[in-house]
């Protein structure tokens, strides 16, 4: 890998919640080391990041400015950052059909449920988004204590993978 930072792409279908949440978590944790990206196959028409997800990363004392739904040909058209890792974070994307990313970075899925699903009240949706939150920091913490500066590509996505079964 080059001296920048390890670029990570978190991918779920409407990136609104999760792969916001992993986003801004990486960029956070990360220390410099780590540039988080997150985006969508089909993120819906002026969809912004789901209010709880942007809540509780708050109240967690992480920044939410910059945080948007996008989509994911964003990062594979000409001129986009060149990704390292690439992670699916919903099961829906995982099976999905991705665009071909410059210079074919790692790749791996780490499921998670999606805390906005189903219709029940806020404050259960809310403690749901505090449970995928914290389910993800597990991965990420791990994820920035591996030495990705000596890392082959071939060895972050073994090393990305098996976090995905932790």
């Amino acid at each position: 890998m080059t001296h920048r930072p390890c670029h990570v792409l978190f991918l779920c279908t409407h990136n609104a919640a999760r792969s916001i949440l992993a986003e801004a978590l990486l960029n956070h944790l990360g220390q410099g080391r780590f540039r988080a990206f997150s985006a969508g196959s089909s993120p819906r028409p002026q969809q912004q990041p789901h209010p709880l997800a942007l809540a509780v990363l708050r109240e967690a004392g992480i920044a939410t400015d910059g945080l948007r739904s996008k989509h994911w040909d964003e990062f594979a058209a000409p001129g986009a950052p060149a990704m390292d890792l690439i992670i699916t974070v919903c099961d829906d994307a995982a099976g999905e059909v991705c665009p071909v990313w410059p210079g074919h970075p790692a790749t791996a899925h780490w499921g998670f449920a999606d805390p906005s699903a189903g219709d029940a009240p806020d404050e259960v949706k809310y403690q749901a988004f505090r449970t995928t939150l914290q389910r993800i920091r597990q991965r990420i913490e791990e994820l920035v204590s591996l030495p990705v500066e000596t890392l082959t590509p071939a060895a972050l996505q073994e090393a990305a993978r098996a976090l995905a079964r932790s």
